[in-house]
């Protein structure tokens, strides 16, 4: 059962732009919106913004109508930019404007798709990690040279600004910012609530055009994939994950590669660092046991492959999101980190 918080809700403002996607706005309605609003009534405030809040045509000859205009995105905790029709239009000087406002005044800036050539446009992704859409990743290179642009991930999670990759991807960030502000115990309830992972690995290499593996391939890797989440805890191999598929080794890292996207070592990693989220968030195991329970060699490689992987170390991780039972527990004693 989520223990319902009272505090002052988070405020969220989509800003809407002329031929937005309505997938994307649906995607941020549904989880910040009134559809989740039996989880969390105190935790979102969701405001619809636009330049001309009276009549803003949207992708599809839909028109959208919202009382609420861009002076509101200063006023925001999180502010969101999903695509717009035209990732080369610029953006009007009074939106720029309002985001750089927004973001002096401490709102976490996130773009969804194209939108983050909006972002690039207005001066907040200089000197920054940032994703778009693969298709579009050259494009946002090319006009804006001083973003470090990486076409892999689903998302990139800079601190402050944050940006997320194709459409659909929408969803994993959105997932993202519940878990960095109420914890992986929230995000898991929306995921299941919306019927989707909440975690999915790989990035976005898995969904660039590629030729599509047999499903005797694809069944050899799950198979292996599934055996080591079993044994997590073990040294595994890419011998013996090439042993469960029933392939050579060579075979097994293109099959592999080709299904998920990544290589195995990079996937196991990431699962050993996604299992030990739940021990860092309920358990008061000590960071050693925890990296020796979820496969790690040393408290040394697992804190630099967490780092790598969350963008934080795993004190602070647990420090952020330690579940509530947690730490009413842990108020008896030193937590070991």
């Amino acid at each position: 059962m989520i223990q319902k918080q009272q505090d002052p809700p988070y405020r969220v403002a989509v800003l809407v732009t002329d031929q937005t996607s309505s997938f994307e706005i649906g995607m941020v309605t549904a989880v910040f919106g009134p559809y989740l609003s039996d989880l969390m009534p105190a935790h979102y405030e969701l405001r619809l913004c636009a330049e001309r809040p009276s009549s803003v045509p949207m992708a599809g000859g839909a028109v959208l109508t919202t009382r609420y205009g861009l002076r509101q995105l200063r006023l925001a905790h999180t502010v969101i930019v999903p695509s717009s029709a035209d990732p080369e239009a610029p953006p009007s000087g009074a939106l720029v404007r309002e985001l750089r406002a927004a973001h002096r005044a401490g709102a976490r800036i996130v773009s969804t798709c194209m939108g983050a050539f909006t972002l690039a446009a207005a001066g907040l992704l200089d000197g920054r990690p940032a994703t778009t859409h693969w298709r579009w990743a050259d494009l946002l290179r090319t006009r804006h040279p001083r973003v470090a642009v990486d076409p892999n991930p689903l998302y990139v999670d800079d601190e402050d600004v944050l940006t997320g990759a194709g459409s659909a991807a929408t969803l994993d960030l959105c997932l993202h910012l519940v878990r960095k502000d109420f914890g992986t115990e929230l995000a898991n309830t929306v995921a299941r609530r919306l019927v989707i992972q909440p975690h999915r690995d790989g990035g976005q290499a898995q969904y660039i055009e590629a030729p599509v593996p047999a499903p005797s391939e694809d069944h050899g890797v799950a198979r292996s994939m599934a055996w080591a989440l079993e044994h997590l805890s073990e040294p595994v191999t890419v011998g013996a994950l090439a042993r469960q598929a029933r392939m050579s080794e060579r075979s097994y890292l293109r099959h592999f590669a080709r299904v998920t996207g990544t290589s195995p070592i990079r996937w196991l990693i990431s699962q050993r660092v996604r299992a030990s989220l739940p021990l860092l968030e309920t358990s008061h195991a000590s960071v050693e046991q925890i990296a020796t329970a979820v496969g790690f060699e040393s408290p040394v490689t697992y804190r630099h492959h967490f780092s790598r992987t969350m963008r934080t170390s795993p004190s602070a991780y647990r420090r952020g999101f330690r579940t509530v039972h947690a730490a009413g527990e842990a108020a008896d004693g030193a937590e070991p980190v």
